[in-house]
This record gives C-alpha cells, structure tokens and sequence, in this order.
C-alpha cells in the first residue's frame, strides 16, 4: 500500500510538472525561458552543472494612440492690454470724444485697467491631439469660447451708434467691458513622456477667433446696474499667438493678440496668463 501511494504521488508530480511546461510560454524559443503572467523565468547552467533560475519583471509599454480627444477644458487667468495708442492723432480723438466745454483731451491714463480685476476665461468643447512622431511630437487643435473681461479705473462709457468712448459724469463701482469669441486654436505640442501624465509638455500655435458679443457693464449709486449691448467698433476678428506649458499635471496658458482690440481709434492687443485644467 505504501508503494502504491508513494507511486501515486510521483506520477501526480510529474504530470504537475508536464502541465507546468506545456502552458508555458517560451519567449526564446527555448524550454529554459517560460512566461508567466508579468514574470518571465529564465534557467541557466552554471559551470558546475548545477541550474539556477533568474526572474525578470516584463514592462510593456502602452503605444500612443492616432488621435486623442480631451472634453470640455477650463482656463482661468489674468488679462491686460498693451497700448500702442497714438492718443494725439485725428483717429484717436474721434473714437475718445469729449462731450464737455473745457474738457482735456483724453491720454493713456484714463483707460487704465483694473489688472488685478481683468480677467480671461475660456471654456474649450474640445482639443484634440493628433499623434505626428510616437507621441513625441503632436498637433493640437480644438474649439471653444474666449471671454475677456476688461475692468476700468476710471468713469469712462461706452456709446453705441455712432460709436466712441466719453468720460461719463458719474463715479462707477464697477465698470467693464465684456469680449467673447468662437476660438479655434492650432499648435504643435512636444511632449517628453508620451502616454503618461508626468514630463514637459510644450505647446505653441495661433488661434482665430470670431467675435461673439460685447458689451459694457456698469454699477452706480445712480443709475444701478446697466448693460449697454453693441459692437462699439470692436474688431470683428482675432488672431493670436498661443502657449501651453505642462509640467505633471500642472498646465499653465498664455496668448498675445496679433489684432487689436478696437477696430478704430485705439491700438490696444489683449494678452492673458493663467491656469488651464485639462487632463493633457
């Protein structure tokens, strides 16, 4: 009886062991190198004759797909303005119009901005990212909705129809003008670690932008909330220069309009920085 579970156990052992080598894979085309799961099990003979086994971890690295798409992005930044205005010209004084006997002309200092008020949100329906070299080298594009909001020091108004800019006779607490465009950004995008969410990530490109509303906000003791709604000879158009800086998940943007913002009159180009939240 004994003999017989003693032959039991070594055929059970065998056949362990043929079961053990059948399903395993080979990766060498050898029985000395068998796969499983992530560990791949190498035998070699050392020069005594004796065998020793060594284990190593196989890492499989995810390829890049053609094109990726990333839903609904946020930006939040800082606006400002740089004002090459020419507030002596002909041009200059028939957009910013003094309405009052005495009144001086108007200079640089009275479309001062708020900058630690004026801001620059964009929502993007979509950016996507189109694979040019594995990963490393890409073309980003998208489209969404810019919206500038550039908050005055001073009790300047807008008027409509005809259009140009006074010094209003009343203190404002808060006195903005509201731009938003249909955008669509074009930029090449380098990126370090292609597929993982580490690295620098580097993007640069122009966007258009078609414009959407405008219109001039202001609170007063007097009048209390107002909206004047127009186009107050705005550019109808924008095209600018874009960035993107990406370091882990941190995105930081940035543009500088190539237009300017008012079609007339003035020469103001609108430029921003901020943070973007967006999965790549």
């Amino acid at each position: 009886m004994k003999r017989i579970f003693m032959l039991m156990a070594a055929l059970c052992v065998a056949g362990l062991t043929f079961a053990q080598t059948d399903t395993a894979k080979t990766t060498t085309g050898t029985p000395d190198t068998i796969r499983v799961g992530k560990f791949i099990i190498i035998k070699k003979k050392t020069e005594s004759g004796s065998t020793s086994n060594s284990v190593v971890i196989e890492r499989k690295t995810t390829k890049p797909s053609r094109v990726s798409t990333n839903w609904w992005i946020f930006d939040l930044g800082f606006a400002n303005l740089n004002d090459n205005t020419d507030y002596a010209s002909a041009e200059a004084r028939d957009y910013l119009r003094t309405t009052r006997p005495g009144e001086p002309a108007f200079t640089k200092d009275d479309l001062k901005l708020r900058t630690g008020k004026t801001s620059n949100v964009n929502l993007w329906l979509f950016m996507q990212r189109v694979n040019l070299t594995k990963g490393y080298v890409n073309l980003k594009y998208g489209l969404g909705l810019e919206m500038f909001n550039f908050r005055y020091q001073n009790n300047i108004s807008y008027h409509e129809n005809p259009a140009y800019i006074f010094r209003d006779s009343i203190s404002f607490s808060k006195n903005k003008l509201y731009v938003g465009y249909v955008s669509v950004p074009l930029m090449l995008n380098i990126n370090t670690h292609p597929g993982k969410k580490k690295g620098l990530s580097l993007s640069a490109g122009v966007t258009g932008g078609y414009k959407v509303g405008s219109r001039n906000k202001q609170i007063s003791v007097e009048r209390g909330k107002e909206k004047t709604r127009g186009d107050f000879d705005l550019n109808q158009f924008r095209l600018a220069y874009v960035g993107e800086l990406g370091l882990g998940p941190v995105r930081l943007f940035g543009s500088y309009s190539i237009t300017p913002l008012h079609d007339r009159g003035l020469s103001q180009y609108p430029y921003s920085l901020g943070i973007r939240f967006s999965n790549w």
